[in-house]
């Protein structure tokens, strides 16, 4: 078998690996080593399909943009459309966890991003991810508005804020609370979902 036949396997191989590793781990930076251990590829193979990191996961997260997601709770209409919503968005804080494991997806995203100044690749890395993050939530947001469950418009500036929301959340997971953190989520969630779903959230 040639090189050229092998290129395309080789490629996808990438891109399943970095794939996977985000479906486990949404924070994760997807190292070229990372990546290239995980598709059981060597780095020069993959550097040679994405020469850089930001390359790589460019090319993942347009390709995971448009992908369903399996029983997605935006189509269950046995809920309301709030109800359908908030299940949405505590589908993205179900990656995060619970203590432990969200004080080590805090950590490991304040020693990528905050503790030192992040290169340029990293950066866009992050934005990269962020953009995806924020694209789902408008695309439920998207599903609500053509149904007529939603006022239309400025569905960027709610998913932006349903997104702080979210992120907030993940954060207060990370530190100690003398609450009862599943209520004051719940809560927060649904002030936050009837805020933009009866348009009191504008840009």
């Amino acid at each position: 078998m040639d090189v050229e036949s092998k290129e395309p396997g080789t490629r996808s191989k990438i891109l399943i690996a970095a794939a996977t590793m985000l479906g486990e781990n949404p924070t994760a930076r997807l190292s070229v080593r990372a990546v290239a251990a995980r598709a059981q590829v060597s780095t020069g193979s993959l550097r040679h399909f994405f020469p850089t990191q930001r390359e790589l996961v460019e090319t993942v997260v347009a390709a995971m943009y448009d992908l369903e997601i399996p029983d997605d709770p935006i189509n269950d209409h046995s809920l309301t459309p709030e109800q359908r919503l908030i299940a949405c968005l505590q589908l993205l804080l179900f990656h995060v966890g619970v203590g432990d494991r969200a004080r080590q997806q805090w950590a490991s995203l304040y020693e990528a991003y905050v503790a030192t100044a992040p290169s340029e690749d990293e950066a866009a890395v992050y934005l990269a991810l962020d953009r995806m993050g924020r694209h789902r939530i408008e695309q439920w947001l998207t599903t609500l508005v053509d149904e007529g469950a939603t006022p239309g418009g400025e569905i960027e500036a709610r998913a932006r804020f349903l997104a702080t929301v979210t992120s907030g959340i993940a954060t207060e997971r990370a530190l100690p609370s003398e609450t009862v953190r599943i209520d004051s989520e719940n809560e927060t969630l649904r002030v936050a979902v009837r805020a933009v779903t009866t348009g009191w959230i504008t840009a």
